[in-house]
C-alpha cells in the first residue's frame, strides 16, 4: 500500500511558483473546469498553447 501524500505536498509546486506560473496554472484549470461543466470534447491543446504565448510576451 502506498503512503498517504500529504494534500501540502501535492501543491507545493505550485504554491512555489512564481507568479508568471500560477497565474497560467489557474487560467488553464479554469479553462479545463469550464470544458468540463459543458462536457466539451473539442481539443484543448491550442487553447493552452494560446495561455502560454500570452503570458510569456
Amino acid at each position: 500500500m502506498l503512503p498517504e501524500q500529504n494534500i501540502d505536498d501535492v501543491q507545493e509546486p505550485i504554491t512555489s511558483a512564481s507568479p508568471e506560473v500560477r497565474q497560467i496554472i489557474e487560467r488553464i484549470w479554469n479553462l479545463e473546469k469550464s470544458r468540463l461543466d459543458k462536457k466539451s470534447n473539442s481539443p484543448i491543446n491550442d487553447d493552452i498553447l494560446a495561455i502560454v504565448k500570452e503570458a510569456v510576451q
